[in-house]
């Protein structure tokens, strides 16, 4: 008896995520059925017009929006941008510059001074066990 391979797939939402974009703006196509793995590969290595278009300009979801803006994706929600932004979007909210982004963005600087201090200290911790033995 032999097992015959079938193609592993993964819901649009999932394959957009792994794509960087927003669902709803998606193709209907896109959006209505199954993504395999190699339909994925393909959408990484060699993007649609569409997938490039939506990359550049959005409506990018929070991750992306998060990352854009320098900021965590809780500090987007308490400085109340629950929804997906464009590029344009993004770039006004740079521009202006509120009170809230710089907060948010001194906080995220903070938490990754922090993160970089604490794998310098675990690191060097390991260096030392290391030498013992």
């Amino acid at each position: 008896m032999t097992s015959h391979k079938t193609a592993q797939t993964m819901k649009p939402a999932t394959a957009a995520k792994k794509l960087g974009v927003y669902l709803q703006a998606t193709p209907a196509e896109f959006q209505e059925g199954a993504v395999s793995r190699t339909e994925l590969n393909a959408l990484q290595t060699d993007p649609p017009a569409w997938l490039v278009e939506l990359r550049r300009t959005g409506p990018h979801p929070r991750p992306v929006v998060a990352a854009k803006l320098g900021v965590s994706i809780a500090g987007l929600a308490r400085g109340g941008v629950t929804e997906p932004l464009t590029t344009e979007q993004i770039d006004a909210l740079k521009d202006e510059m509120p009170e809230w982004l710089q907060k948010e963005r001194a906080t995220q600087a903070e938490v990754r001074k922090e993160s970089a201090r604490i794998k310098e200290r675990n690191a060097e911790r390991a260096a030392r066990s290391g030498d013992q033995q």
